[in-house]
């Protein structure tokens, strides 16, 4: 059998992406392919961040490949493009940000900060480029979370602020325009000003991803979110606790209502693995996320441990996927991103930079 394009897309068809779960071909991620005097080169172009994984997936394209019959050699190049997909409504895409995931949960006390915050530098650890926005205005913790509360925002114009940075990440919170001790006593009208400001009003300079941790709860932050900001898709969080079910099903409702994709749910505090004997224990019950996603047709994007290192690093200012990069948990969550970026990735793409304005005038002579 002489090598040629087609046995090469034989062979590529065969290979799975271990991300998406489906072969090379279908998903289109093959460019450039090329095969003279028995060297085959191509390019590998993933819809979805995952820097951690080219290596493997090089290796594994290139094994097959070397195995046909008059293959002198390859050159494979594995890299990822990052696209901006379809919002909900006629919601208008934001000036440099390709798409925006919103993370929520019914109510608060699941770690949804702390799990927004390590699937944001997870994501910038896998090479995209990424913001988080704290949109919760009554208690911001991603300041403290990052370990720049210190620190206050520029503005270079007078009228926009620069977003501040920590470990890639680009950052944006009320806590870094108020007091740490001042409550924000406000009521709607003047939180979802505040939200809109901050989200419009920073110089986000081209993000791939940005991550909107909400309030808890499905009040007026998530109504601003439906009907204001162009939102790709949304993630919750919920324990396996029945309470922490109940509001949770909730917060999935409400993103269901207002035509917001739901991308998927994160089960935190899952189970707790004694750091002496090393028992597990499911403190707050077990299979509750599980039985939710059954329940509403959605995906389990993953289960984190109830573990006092992945509060204390939190509390730090270092983040566990920066704190312990080697740790179970930050495997954890670096999965759990890529996932996420998958599921966005497999989104329609918005189409409407695509398309001229036509306009019609109606002349006479």
């Amino acid at each position: 059998m002489s090598l040629n394009i087609e046995n090469i897309q034989q062979c590529l068809a065969t290979l799975i992406d271990p991300n998406t779960g489906k072969d090379f071909v279908s998903s289109k991620t093959i460019k450039n392919l090329q095969v003279l005097d028995g060297q085959i080169t191509l390019d590998i172009e993933l819809a979805y961040p995952a820097k951690t994984q080219w290596a493997a997936i090089q290796q594994q394209i290139e094994t097959a490949l070397k195995s046909l019959p008059g293959c002198n050699g390859t050159r494979v190049n594995v890299s990822s493009k990052i696209i901006a997909h379809k919002v909900q409504g006629n919601v208008k895409l934001l000036k440099g940000i390709k798409n925006v995931i919103a993370i929520g949960s019914g109510k608060g006390g699941v770690g949804k900060s702390t799990t927004a915050v390590n699937v944001a530098l997870a994501l910038v650890q896998e090479g995209a480029k990424v913001g988080i926005l704290d949109a919760d205005v009554y208690g911001p913790s991603q300041p403290k979370m990052l370990g720049i509360e210190d620190r206050q925002p520029e503005s270079l114009d007078g009228k926009s602020m620069q977003p501040l940075e920590a470990y890639g990440l680009k950052v944006m919170s009320i806590g870094f325009l108020v007091e740490a001790d001042t409550p924000m006593i406000w009521r709607g009208p003047m939180v979802m000003q505040a939200l809109q400001q901050l989200l419009n009003d920073t110089n986000w300079d081209d993000l791939d991803y940005l991550i909107v941790d909400l309030p808890p709860g499905t009040g007026d932050t998530q109504l601003t979110l439906a009907q204001k900001v162009p939102v790709t898709g949304a993630i919750v969080i919920t324990t396996p606790q029945d309470v922490a079910l109940l509001d949770a099903r909730k917060g999935l409702k409400m993103f269901e209502k207002v035509d917001i994709p739901i991308l998927g749910v994160i089960e935190n505090m899952s189970v707790h693995i004694c750091s002496n004997c090393g028992h597990a224990e499911h403190i707050f019950g077990a299979g509750g996320g599980e039985k939710m996603c059954a329940d509403f047709g959605a995906e389990l994007l993953g289960r984190l441990p109830l573990e006092l290192a992945i509060r204390e690093m939190a509390d730090g200012g270092k983040p566990t996927v920066v704190g312990a990069p080697d740790s179970k948990a930050a495997e954890i969550y670096r999965t759990i991103a890529r996932r996420i970026a998958v599921k966005v990735g497999e989104r329609p793409r918005d189409m409407r930079d695509r398309f001229p304005n036509v306009v019609v005038e109606n002349k006479t002579h």
